[in-house]
């Protein structure tokens, strides 16, 4: 664990933006940028900048009515849902906030804030909450020379989580574990373990709210709730619908997690579609698999208002 761990002593801004109105959190992410012109590409689709653009336009029309916020990039999303009037009425949006290209150690990832990127560039472009991804191994300790990475991590985390706090802008943290160099695939224990380490660390660091990687079972989402003094959500990571819907009813009933923040789940297949053939399945197919998913969360999901006020995460 990193020596600079600290708890931000700042109020949150609260997550009213982009809840629902009881209090969860069912929001699409759609902010790929590099990954989703990859997946076109191996789909024989186009790549451009407007077939991007189009893409993101099509997935925020079609799933925002049933979502609470929709997480957009800001090169390609936010400027194209806007010009399109895609979004829903009462949906929020969440802009992520880290380059899409990120420094590296070695070839290890290295955290790093955009100066620029901030609070008031998030409201200045309509949105309502910030959303960083870090990737972080917190049990990573830095050899002779070497800098330390989880530090690095909780230091631009931190500067991130007082600025909005600051503007009174939601704050959103989302970290993914990685491989070490040399490092063969982890166990579901171990890898559980790591993830519930990196959410204790962050969240010292005071977000309002945490973006996680399903901790494999049951026990892992209980050990989260141990962890976590924020509100915390479950991401899909791309698995299949069953698989996520299961994971949705472990973090919440096991965990305290106020919701989800999905996007692939719902939408990697209409990669392979263009036009009104991807506009129908999104809002046939894309649409129920998001229904079931916020029926797997009813009378589950924690309301973030209850995480907040009762400290700890359940």
């Amino acid at each position: 664990m990193s020596d600079v761990t600290r708890t931000n002593k700042r109020p949150r801004a609260g997550l009213g933006p982009i809840a629902r109105s009881d209090g969860t959190l069912a929001i699409i992410a759609i902010d790929q940028r590099n990954s989703l012109r990859k997946m076109l590409a191996a789909a024989g689709q186009p790549t451009g900048p407007e077939d991007v653009r189009s893409f993101k336009v099509d997935v925020t029309a079609a799933l925002s009515p049933a979502a609470s916020a929709v997480l957009l990039d800001p090169q390609f999303g936010v400027p194209a849902v806007v010009e399109a009037g895609a979004m829903a009425p009462g949906c929020g949006t969440l802009v992520a906030a880290e380059a899409a290209e990120r420094d590296t150690w070695n070839g290890e990832p290295r955290a790093r804030r955009d100066p620029t990127r901030t609070a008031k560039w998030v409201t200045d472009m309509g949105g309502q909450a910030l959303k960083l991804f870090v990737e972080m191994r917190p049990d990573r300790v830095p050899g002779p020379g070497e800098p330390d990475l989880v530090a690095e991590v909780v230091e631009v985390v931190s500067a991130v989580v007082e600025d909005c706090a600051a503007a009174g802008v939601p704050s959103v943290i989302e970290t993914l574990l990685y491989a070490l160099p040399g490092e063969g695939p982890l166990d579901a224990r171990r890898r559980a373990d790591l993830i519930v380490e990196s959410a204790r660390i962050l969240s010292e660091t005071r977000p309002d709210l945490l973006k996680l990687e399903y901790p494999s079972d049951a026990r892992g989402c209980r050990a989260v709730a141990e962890a976590v003094t924020v509100p915390w959500a479950v991401l899909s990571a791309g698995v299949p619908l069953e698989d996520f819907l299961e994971a949705v009813r472990t973090a919440c009933d096991d965990g305290g997690a106020s919701g989800f923040i999905a996007g692939r789940v719902y939408w990697k297949d209409a990669v392979a579609l263009a036009g009104e053939d991807r506009k129908h399945f999104l809002s046939t197919t894309g649409r129920d698999r998001l229904e079931q998913s916020l029926a797997a969360m009813e009378g589950r999901a924690r309301p973030w208002t209850e995480a907040v006020e009762g400290g700890r995460s359940r």
